[in-house]
């Protein structure tokens, strides 16, 4: 199903997420194409959605090269790893796992060969999805010390938050249509 199709089959009670859909990634004044559906993709693989993913991968090909589509679902991927084991360092009150090495290999943090920010825009936005304090912190920190303003961060907090609560949307339909 494309995604448009997908979006417009969300039932009524998520009619917010529908306008928000439209209003913030089909009528995006906001973000470059780039950062608007790399935040797109990288949210909806943090969705774990099977529909959701397959309909925003296949749109963002549309929009994004092979290589940045790839580093948008590396974002995914490696805050998917940092995030569990940095909220660990937040939610436990052993502050000696804070000065541990990590000993995790995180090379795509440097060779994801897309714009900078951009990556740091969809770890962050993944960040925000997975609830993970001491990335947000960092991930933000690193943007606007980089010259992003709170605003363009704003707009992919915005974007991320409607993809991932379409997320469960979907679960729900998937599961009370059988």
């Amino acid at each position: 199903m494309s995604l448009d199709a997908l979006i417009d089959s969300l039932p009524d009670y998520a009619k917010d997420l529908r306008l928000n859909y439209s209003s913030l990634v089909r009528n995006n004044t906001e973000l470059t194409k780039q950062q608007l559906w790399g935040t797109v993709v990288a949210s909806a693989v943090a969705t774990r959605n099977a529909a959701l993913t397959a309909a925003v991968v296949a749109e963002a090909a549309n929009h994004l090269s092979a290589m940045e589509l790839d580093a948008a679902k590396a974002a995914a991927a490696i805050m998917g790893m940092n995030n569990i084991y940095y909220r660990f360092h937040h939610l436990s009150s052993n502050e000696k796992y804070s000065t541990l090495p990590a000993k995790l290999r995180m090379n795509v943090l440097r060779s994801h060969g897309v714009d900078h920010n951009d990556f740091e825009l969809w770890s962050l936005a993944v960040s925000a999805i997975n609830g993970c304090g001491k990335c947000v912190d960092s991930h933000e920190n690193v943007v606007r010390q980089k010259g992003v303003t709170e605003e363009t961060i704003a707009a992919v907090i915005r974007v991320c938050s409607v993809i991932h609560a379409i997320g469960p949307v979907l679960e729900e339909k998937a599961a009370t249509a059988a």
